[in-house]
Protein backbone atom coordinates (compact mmCIF):
# COMPACT_ATOMS: atom_id res chain seq x y z
CA UNK A 1 0.00 0.00 0.00
CA UNK A 2 2.85 2.37 0.89
CA UNK A 3 4.58 1.60 -2.43
CA UNK A 4 1.37 2.42 -4.30
CA UNK A 5 1.07 5.74 -2.42
CA UNK A 6 4.70 6.60 -3.26
CA UNK A 7 4.14 5.72 -6.92
CA UNK A 8 1.02 7.91 -7.15
CA UNK A 9 2.75 10.77 -5.36
CA UNK A 10 5.83 10.64 -7.59
CA UNK A 11 3.66 10.38 -10.70
CA UNK A 12 1.62 13.41 -9.68
CA UNK A 13 4.78 15.34 -8.87
CA UNK A 14 6.22 14.49 -12.24
CA UNK A 15 3.07 15.58 -14.04
CA UNK A 16 2.96 18.92 -12.26
CA UNK A 17 6.70 19.51 -12.66
CA UNK A 18 6.49 18.73 -16.36
CA UNK A 19 3.82 21.36 -16.73
CA UNK A 20 6.02 23.99 -15.15
CA UNK A 21 3.85 24.49 -12.07
CA UNK A 22 6.78 24.24 -9.65
CA UNK A 23 9.04 26.55 -11.62
CA UNK A 24 7.77 29.48 -9.58
CA UNK A 25 5.22 29.25 -6.77
CA UNK A 26 3.61 32.48 -7.97
CA UNK A 27 2.98 31.23 -11.52
CA UNK A 28 -0.61 30.03 -11.94
CA UNK A 29 -0.43 28.73 -15.50
CA UNK A 30 -0.07 25.15 -16.75
CA UNK A 31 0.60 23.96 -20.23
CA UNK A 32 -2.42 23.10 -22.33
CA UNK A 33 -2.31 19.40 -21.43
CA UNK A 34 -2.28 20.25 -17.73
CA UNK A 35 -5.58 22.12 -17.98
CA UNK A 36 -7.27 19.21 -19.70
CA UNK A 37 -5.86 16.58 -17.36
CA UNK A 38 -6.66 18.37 -14.10
CA UNK A 39 -10.11 19.50 -15.19
CA UNK A 40 -10.93 15.96 -16.27
CA UNK A 41 -9.62 14.65 -12.97
CA UNK A 42 -11.87 17.04 -11.03
CA UNK A 43 -14.91 15.81 -12.95
CA UNK A 44 -14.03 12.18 -12.32
CA UNK A 45 -13.34 12.64 -8.60
CA UNK A 46 -16.43 14.81 -8.17
CA UNK A 47 -18.47 12.32 -10.16
CA UNK A 48 -17.66 9.28 -8.07
CA UNK A 49 -18.26 11.27 -4.88
CA UNK A 50 -21.71 12.24 -6.15
CA UNK A 51 -22.29 8.65 -7.26
CA UNK A 52 -21.72 7.62 -3.63
CA UNK A 53 -24.69 9.83 -2.78
CA UNK A 54 -26.85 7.13 -4.40
CA UNK A 55 -25.87 4.92 -1.47
CA UNK A 56 -26.67 7.78 0.89
CA UNK A 57 -30.16 8.22 -0.53
CA UNK A 58 -30.74 4.46 -0.37
CA UNK A 59 -29.65 4.20 3.27
CA UNK A 60 -31.48 7.35 4.37
CA UNK A 61 -34.75 6.37 2.71
CA UNK A 62 -34.59 2.74 3.81
CA UNK A 63 -33.98 3.81 7.39
CA UNK A 64 -36.93 6.20 7.32
CA UNK A 65 -39.51 3.79 5.89
CA UNK A 66 -41.16 1.02 7.90
CA UNK A 67 -39.41 -2.34 7.89
CA UNK A 68 -42.10 -3.95 5.72
CA UNK A 69 -41.12 -1.62 2.85
CA UNK A 70 -37.32 -1.59 3.19
CA UNK A 71 -36.41 -4.00 0.36
CA UNK A 72 -38.68 -2.14 -2.04
CA UNK A 73 -36.97 1.12 -1.22
CA UNK A 74 -33.58 -0.45 -1.84
CA UNK A 75 -34.50 -1.92 -5.23
CA UNK A 76 -36.03 1.41 -6.28
CA UNK A 77 -32.74 3.17 -5.60
CA UNK A 78 -30.64 0.62 -7.44
CA UNK A 79 -33.02 0.57 -10.40
CA UNK A 80 -33.50 4.34 -10.64
CA UNK A 81 -29.74 4.93 -10.75
CA UNK A 82 -29.29 2.29 -13.44
CA UNK A 83 -32.20 3.54 -15.55
CA UNK A 84 -31.03 7.15 -15.18
CA UNK A 85 -27.59 6.12 -16.46
CA UNK A 86 -29.12 4.68 -19.62
CA UNK A 87 -31.76 7.37 -20.18
CA UNK A 88 -29.21 10.16 -19.76
CA UNK A 89 -26.92 8.48 -22.27
CA UNK A 90 -29.66 7.93 -24.84
CA UNK A 91 -31.37 11.33 -24.57
CA UNK A 92 -30.57 13.42 -21.54
CA UNK A 93 -26.99 14.61 -21.97
CA UNK A 94 -27.44 16.18 -25.40
CA UNK A 95 -30.81 17.62 -24.43
CA UNK A 96 -29.07 19.29 -21.52
CA UNK A 97 -25.84 20.30 -23.31
CA UNK A 98 -26.80 20.70 -26.97
CA UNK A 99 -23.74 22.75 -27.94
CA UNK A 100 -23.46 25.48 -30.54
CA UNK A 101 -26.18 25.28 -33.17
CA UNK A 102 -27.57 21.97 -31.95
CA UNK A 103 -30.72 23.22 -30.23
CA UNK A 104 -33.98 21.71 -31.47
CA UNK A 105 -35.64 24.91 -30.26
CA UNK A 106 -33.05 27.62 -29.70
CA UNK A 107 -32.32 28.17 -25.96
CA UNK A 108 -35.27 25.98 -24.88
CA UNK A 109 -34.95 22.43 -26.23
CA UNK A 110 -31.66 20.68 -26.85
CA UNK A 111 -30.63 17.98 -29.26
CA UNK A 112 -32.33 14.57 -29.38
CA UNK A 113 -29.32 12.34 -29.88
CA UNK A 114 -27.09 9.71 -28.30
CA UNK A 115 -24.06 10.69 -26.26
CA UNK A 116 -20.74 10.10 -28.02
CA UNK A 117 -17.36 9.97 -26.27
CA UNK A 118 -13.92 10.70 -27.66
CA UNK A 119 -12.36 7.78 -29.53
CA UNK A 120 -10.01 5.43 -27.73
CA UNK A 121 -6.53 6.93 -27.42
CA UNK A 122 -7.61 10.37 -28.60
CA UNK A 123 -4.83 12.88 -29.09
CA UNK A 124 -4.57 16.49 -28.01
CA UNK A 125 -5.36 17.69 -31.53
CA UNK A 126 -8.88 16.22 -31.32
CA UNK A 127 -10.11 17.60 -27.97
CA UNK A 128 -10.87 20.98 -26.43
CA UNK A 129 -7.61 21.28 -24.54
CA UNK A 130 -8.65 23.92 -22.02
CA UNK A 131 -11.72 22.01 -20.86
CA UNK A 132 -12.11 18.29 -20.04
CA UNK A 133 -12.95 15.00 -21.67
CA UNK A 134 -16.52 14.36 -22.80
CA UNK A 135 -16.52 11.14 -20.82
CA UNK A 136 -15.72 12.90 -17.55
CA UNK A 137 -18.29 15.63 -18.22
CA UNK A 138 -20.99 13.08 -19.04
CA UNK A 139 -20.11 11.00 -15.99
CA UNK A 140 -20.21 14.01 -13.66
CA UNK A 141 -23.47 15.44 -14.99
CA UNK A 142 -25.16 12.03 -14.97
CA UNK A 143 -24.73 11.85 -11.20
CA UNK A 144 -26.68 15.08 -10.75
CA UNK A 145 -29.42 13.73 -12.97
CA UNK A 146 -29.72 10.51 -10.98
CA UNK A 147 -29.81 12.46 -7.70
CA UNK A 148 -32.90 14.27 -8.95
CA UNK A 149 -34.77 10.99 -9.28
CA UNK A 150 -33.62 9.86 -5.83
CA UNK A 151 -35.42 12.84 -4.31
CA UNK A 152 -38.72 11.60 -5.76
CA UNK A 153 -38.15 8.08 -4.47
CA UNK A 154 -38.23 9.04 -0.80
CA UNK A 155 -41.34 11.20 -1.01
CA UNK A 156 -43.63 8.62 -2.65
CA UNK A 157 -42.32 5.65 -0.66
CA UNK A 158 -44.52 2.97 0.91
CA UNK A 159 -47.48 3.24 -1.49
CA UNK A 160 -46.24 3.64 -5.08
CA UNK A 161 -46.04 0.68 -7.46
CA UNK A 162 -42.52 -0.19 -8.55
CA UNK A 163 -42.89 -0.15 -12.34
CA UNK A 164 -44.88 3.08 -12.74
CA UNK A 165 -42.27 4.75 -10.55
CA UNK A 166 -39.46 3.42 -12.73
CA UNK A 167 -41.19 4.58 -15.91
CA UNK A 168 -41.52 8.03 -14.37
CA UNK A 169 -37.81 7.89 -13.54
CA UNK A 170 -36.98 7.33 -17.20
CA UNK A 171 -39.10 10.34 -18.22
CA UNK A 172 -37.62 12.54 -15.50
CA UNK A 173 -33.97 11.69 -16.13
CA UNK A 174 -34.15 11.31 -19.89
CA UNK A 175 -36.37 14.30 -20.75
CA UNK A 176 -37.83 16.50 -17.99
CA UNK A 177 -34.73 17.29 -15.95
CA UNK A 178 -32.38 17.70 -18.95
CA UNK A 179 -34.73 20.23 -20.57
CA UNK A 180 -35.07 22.51 -17.55
CA UNK A 181 -31.40 22.10 -16.61
CA UNK A 182 -30.38 23.16 -20.12
CA UNK A 183 -32.08 26.50 -19.60
CA UNK A 184 -29.32 27.37 -17.13
CA UNK A 185 -26.40 24.96 -17.50
CA UNK A 186 -26.79 24.39 -21.25
CA UNK A 187 -26.53 28.15 -21.90
CA UNK A 188 -30.25 28.49 -22.46
CA UNK A 189 -32.62 31.37 -21.88
CA UNK A 190 -32.29 31.50 -18.08
CA UNK A 191 -28.54 31.67 -18.38
CA UNK A 192 -28.93 34.54 -20.83
CA UNK A 193 -31.12 36.37 -18.32
CA UNK A 194 -28.45 36.07 -15.63
CA UNK A 195 -30.04 33.42 -13.40
CA UNK A 196 -27.37 31.96 -11.10
CA UNK A 197 -27.34 28.46 -9.62
CA UNK A 198 -23.78 27.24 -9.07
CA UNK A 199 -24.40 23.56 -8.32
CA UNK A 200 -28.16 23.13 -8.42
CA UNK A 201 -30.22 24.25 -5.43
CA UNK A 202 -33.01 24.76 -7.95
CA UNK A 203 -31.71 23.06 -11.11
CA UNK A 204 -31.35 19.73 -9.27
CA UNK A 205 -32.91 19.84 -5.82
CA UNK A 206 -36.03 21.95 -6.26
CA UNK A 207 -36.59 20.16 -9.57
CA UNK A 208 -36.62 16.80 -7.82
CA UNK A 209 -38.90 18.21 -5.11
CA UNK A 210 -41.35 19.58 -7.70
CA UNK A 211 -41.54 16.17 -9.36
CA UNK A 212 -41.96 14.57 -5.93
CA UNK A 213 -44.77 16.97 -4.98
CA UNK A 214 -46.63 16.14 -8.19
CA UNK A 215 -46.31 12.43 -7.41
CA UNK A 216 -47.44 12.84 -3.82
CA UNK A 217 -50.58 14.71 -4.93
CA UNK A 218 -51.53 12.16 -7.58
CA UNK A 219 -50.74 9.09 -5.48
CA UNK A 220 -52.18 10.41 -2.22
CA UNK A 221 -51.20 9.84 1.38
CA UNK A 222 -50.38 6.51 2.99
CA UNK A 223 -53.33 4.58 4.40
CA UNK A 224 -54.04 5.75 7.93
CA UNK A 225 -51.58 8.65 7.86
CA UNK A 226 -54.21 11.33 8.54
CA UNK A 227 -57.26 11.07 10.75
CA UNK A 228 -60.59 12.67 9.89
CA UNK A 229 -59.92 15.47 12.38
CA UNK A 230 -56.71 16.36 10.52
CA UNK A 231 -54.32 14.93 13.10
CA UNK A 232 -51.24 13.07 11.92
CA UNK A 233 -50.57 9.43 12.80
CA UNK A 234 -46.83 8.89 13.40
CA UNK A 235 -45.26 6.24 11.17
CA UNK A 236 -41.67 6.08 12.43
CA UNK A 237 -38.87 4.68 10.33
CA UNK A 238 -37.46 1.24 10.91
CA UNK A 239 -33.75 1.96 11.25
CA UNK A 240 -32.52 5.36 12.40
CA UNK A 241 -28.86 4.28 12.60
CA UNK A 242 -29.11 3.40 8.91
CA UNK A 243 -30.76 6.74 8.16
CA UNK A 244 -27.97 8.53 10.03
CA UNK A 245 -25.37 6.65 7.99
CA UNK A 246 -27.21 7.71 4.86
CA UNK A 247 -27.07 11.35 5.91
CA UNK A 248 -23.31 11.21 6.47
CA UNK A 249 -22.78 9.53 3.10
CA UNK A 250 -24.75 12.33 1.46
CA UNK A 251 -22.73 14.91 3.39
CA UNK A 252 -19.53 13.33 2.06
CA UNK A 253 -20.85 13.13 -1.49
CA UNK A 254 -21.81 16.79 -1.41
CA UNK A 255 -18.14 17.80 -1.54
CA UNK A 256 -18.09 16.32 -5.03
CA UNK A 257 -21.47 17.82 -5.82
CA UNK A 258 -20.42 21.39 -5.01
CA UNK A 259 -16.65 21.18 -5.34
CA UNK A 260 -16.80 19.51 -8.73
CA UNK A 261 -19.12 22.24 -9.95
CA UNK A 262 -16.17 24.62 -10.00
CA UNK A 263 -15.60 22.75 -13.31
CA UNK A 264 -11.88 23.48 -13.33
CA UNK A 265 -8.76 22.99 -11.25
CA UNK A 266 -6.06 23.85 -13.76
CA UNK A 267 -4.83 26.94 -11.93
CA UNK A 268 -3.97 27.96 -8.38
CA UNK A 269 -7.12 30.11 -8.32
CA UNK A 270 -9.34 27.20 -9.37
CA UNK A 271 -8.06 24.73 -6.80
CA UNK A 272 -8.17 27.38 -4.08
CA UNK A 273 -11.80 27.99 -4.99
CA UNK A 274 -12.53 24.26 -4.76
CA UNK A 275 -11.11 24.22 -1.24
CA UNK A 276 -13.20 27.25 -0.34
CA UNK A 277 -16.30 25.48 -1.66
CA UNK A 278 -15.52 22.40 0.45
CA UNK A 279 -15.22 24.52 3.59
CA UNK A 280 -18.43 26.45 2.94
CA UNK A 281 -20.33 23.26 2.09
CA UNK A 282 -19.28 21.64 5.34
CA UNK A 283 -20.11 24.58 7.58
CA UNK A 284 -23.52 25.06 5.95
CA UNK A 285 -24.39 21.45 6.76
CA UNK A 286 -23.21 21.95 10.32
CA UNK A 287 -25.29 25.12 10.61
CA UNK A 288 -28.41 23.33 9.41
CA UNK A 289 -27.93 20.42 11.81
CA UNK A 290 -27.28 22.63 14.84
CA UNK A 291 -30.21 24.92 14.02
CA UNK A 292 -32.59 21.95 13.80
CA UNK A 293 -31.11 20.46 16.99
CA UNK A 294 -31.71 23.63 19.01
CA UNK A 295 -35.06 24.53 17.47
CA UNK A 296 -36.65 21.13 18.02
CA UNK A 297 -35.48 21.23 21.64
CA UNK A 298 -37.17 24.62 22.06
CA UNK A 299 -40.38 23.67 20.26
CA UNK A 300 -40.87 20.09 21.48
CA UNK A 301 -38.89 19.94 24.72
CA UNK A 302 -36.56 17.35 23.17
CA UNK A 303 -34.35 17.20 20.11
CA UNK A 304 -35.63 15.26 17.10
CA UNK A 305 -33.07 13.06 15.33
CA UNK A 306 -34.90 12.94 12.00
CA UNK A 307 -35.18 16.72 11.98
CA UNK A 308 -31.47 17.04 12.73
CA UNK A 309 -30.65 14.69 9.84
CA UNK A 310 -32.85 16.68 7.51
CA UNK A 311 -31.49 19.92 8.97
CA UNK A 312 -27.98 18.97 7.88
CA UNK A 313 -29.26 18.06 4.41
CA UNK A 314 -31.25 21.29 4.20
CA UNK A 315 -28.08 23.20 5.02
CA UNK A 316 -26.30 21.40 2.20
CA UNK A 317 -29.11 22.10 -0.26
CA UNK A 318 -29.22 25.76 0.80
CA UNK A 319 -25.53 26.41 0.10
CA UNK A 320 -25.52 24.53 -3.21
CA UNK A 321 -26.70 27.50 -5.30
CA UNK A 322 -23.67 29.55 -4.24
CA UNK A 323 -20.99 27.70 -2.25
CA UNK A 324 -18.08 29.83 -3.49
CA UNK A 325 -18.65 33.49 -2.66
CA UNK A 326 -19.98 33.46 0.95
CA UNK A 327 -17.65 33.76 3.92
CA UNK A 328 -17.59 30.84 6.34
CA UNK A 329 -19.83 32.81 8.69
CA UNK A 330 -22.42 33.61 6.03
CA UNK A 331 -22.34 30.03 4.75
CA UNK A 332 -23.11 28.83 8.28
CA UNK A 333 -26.05 31.25 8.52
CA UNK A 334 -27.41 30.23 5.11
CA UNK A 335 -27.28 26.57 6.16
CA UNK A 336 -28.80 27.33 9.56
CA UNK A 337 -31.75 29.10 7.98
CA UNK A 338 -32.24 26.03 5.79
CA UNK A 339 -32.33 23.89 8.95
CA UNK A 340 -34.87 26.21 10.55
CA UNK A 341 -37.04 26.19 7.45
CA UNK A 342 -37.51 22.44 7.39
CA UNK A 343 -38.50 22.27 11.06
CA UNK A 344 -41.55 24.34 10.13
CA UNK A 345 -42.04 23.09 6.57
CA UNK A 346 -42.30 19.37 7.35
CA UNK A 347 -45.27 19.70 9.76
CA UNK A 348 -46.84 22.33 7.49
CA UNK A 349 -47.01 19.82 4.64
CA UNK A 350 -48.58 17.31 7.01
CA UNK A 351 -51.23 19.86 7.95
CA UNK A 352 -51.92 20.19 4.23
CA UNK A 353 -52.18 16.36 4.08
CA UNK A 354 -49.25 16.10 1.68
CA UNK A 355 -47.56 12.89 2.73
CA UNK A 356 -43.80 13.10 2.25
CA UNK A 357 -42.26 10.05 3.89
CA UNK A 358 -38.70 11.35 4.23
CA UNK A 359 -39.28 15.12 4.15
CA UNK A 360 -37.69 15.50 0.71
CA UNK A 361 -40.04 18.23 -0.52
CA UNK A 362 -39.06 20.42 2.41
CA UNK A 363 -35.35 19.58 2.33
CA UNK A 364 -34.79 19.77 -1.41
CA UNK A 365 -37.64 22.04 -2.45
CA UNK A 366 -38.22 24.67 0.22
CA UNK A 367 -34.56 24.82 1.29
CA UNK A 368 -33.52 24.71 -2.37
CA UNK A 369 -35.63 27.75 -3.18
CA UNK A 370 -34.24 29.56 -0.13
CA UNK A 371 -30.67 28.77 -1.20
CA UNK A 372 -31.27 30.01 -4.74
CA UNK A 373 -32.67 33.32 -3.52
CA UNK A 374 -29.86 33.62 -0.95
CA UNK A 375 -27.31 33.88 -3.77
CA UNK A 376 -27.91 37.64 -3.74
CA UNK A 377 -26.43 37.82 -0.22
CA UNK A 378 -22.89 37.12 -1.42
CA UNK A 379 -22.67 37.22 -5.22
CA UNK A 380 -22.76 40.79 -6.57
CA UNK A 381 -23.74 39.52 -10.02
CA UNK A 382 -27.00 38.03 -8.73
CA UNK A 383 -30.25 39.91 -9.25
CA UNK A 384 -33.14 38.96 -6.99
CA UNK A 385 -35.72 39.25 -9.76
CA UNK A 386 -33.76 36.93 -12.02
CA UNK A 387 -33.37 34.42 -9.19
CA UNK A 388 -37.14 34.42 -8.69
CA UNK A 389 -37.82 34.02 -12.42
CA UNK A 390 -35.40 31.12 -12.72
CA UNK A 391 -36.69 29.32 -9.64
CA UNK A 392 -40.36 29.71 -10.53
CA UNK A 393 -39.81 28.73 -14.18
CA UNK A 394 -37.94 25.53 -13.43
CA UNK A 395 -40.18 24.45 -10.55
CA UNK A 396 -43.42 25.23 -12.38
CA UNK A 397 -42.31 23.47 -15.56
CA UNK A 398 -41.21 20.38 -13.66
CA UNK A 399 -44.33 20.26 -11.49
CA UNK A 400 -46.78 20.61 -14.40
CA UNK A 401 -45.09 18.13 -16.72
CA UNK A 402 -44.54 15.66 -13.86
CA UNK A 403 -48.15 15.98 -12.70
CA UNK A 404 -49.36 15.18 -16.21
CA UNK A 405 -46.98 12.22 -16.43
CA UNK A 406 -48.16 10.82 -13.09
CA UNK A 407 -51.80 11.22 -14.17
CA UNK A 408 -51.20 9.43 -17.47
CA UNK A 409 -49.35 6.60 -15.72
CA UNK A 410 -52.21 6.34 -13.24
CA UNK A 411 -54.77 6.06 -16.03
CA UNK A 412 -52.73 3.51 -17.98
CA UNK A 413 -51.53 1.19 -15.22
CA UNK A 414 -52.36 2.63 -11.82
CA UNK A 415 -49.58 4.13 -9.73
CA UNK A 416 -50.72 3.13 -6.26
CA UNK A 417 -50.71 -0.31 -4.66
CA UNK A 418 -53.92 -1.68 -3.19
CA UNK A 419 -54.84 -0.95 0.43
CA UNK A 420 -54.26 -4.60 1.28
CA UNK A 421 -50.79 -4.52 -0.28
CA UNK A 422 -49.95 -1.35 1.58
CA UNK A 423 -50.99 -2.83 4.90
CA UNK A 424 -49.08 -6.08 4.28
CA UNK A 425 -46.03 -4.17 3.05
CA UNK A 426 -44.57 -3.67 -0.39
CA UNK A 427 -41.73 -6.09 0.30
CA UNK A 428 -44.20 -8.97 0.32
CA UNK A 429 -46.55 -7.80 -2.41
CA UNK A 430 -44.20 -6.06 -4.84
CA UNK A 431 -41.04 -8.13 -4.39
CA UNK A 432 -41.69 -11.20 -2.29
CA UNK A 433 -38.44 -10.50 -0.42
CA UNK A 434 -38.46 -8.95 3.04
CA UNK A 435 -35.50 -6.98 4.38
CA UNK A 436 -36.20 -8.06 7.96
CA UNK A 437 -38.22 -11.31 7.67
CA UNK A 438 -38.12 -12.02 11.39
CA UNK A 439 -39.13 -8.56 12.52
CA UNK A 440 -41.37 -7.01 9.83
CA UNK A 441 -44.49 -5.27 11.00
Amino acid sequence: MSKLFIFISVSALGLVTASGAFADKHIQTYNEHGYFIFNTLLFLIGGFLVMWMAAGFAMLETGLVRSKNASTQLIKNVALFSLASIAYFILGFNLMYPGDGNWSVENYLGAFSLTSLEPVGVGSDAVTIDYASVGSDFFFQLMFCAATASIVSGTVAERVKLWPFLIFTILLTGIFYPISASWKWGEGWLDDLGFLDFAGSTVVHATGAAAALAGALVIGARHGRYKSDGSVVPMPGSNLPLATLGMFILWLGWFGFNGGSQLAMGTIGDIADVSRIFANTNTAAAGGAVAALILTQILYGKSDLTMVLNGALAGLVSITAEPLTPSLGLATIIGAIGGIIIVFSVPLLDRMKIDDVVGAISVHGVAGIWGTLAVVLSNPEAKFGMQVIGTVSICLFTFVISYVAWLVLDMLMGVRVSEESEIDGLDKTELGIEAYPDFSK
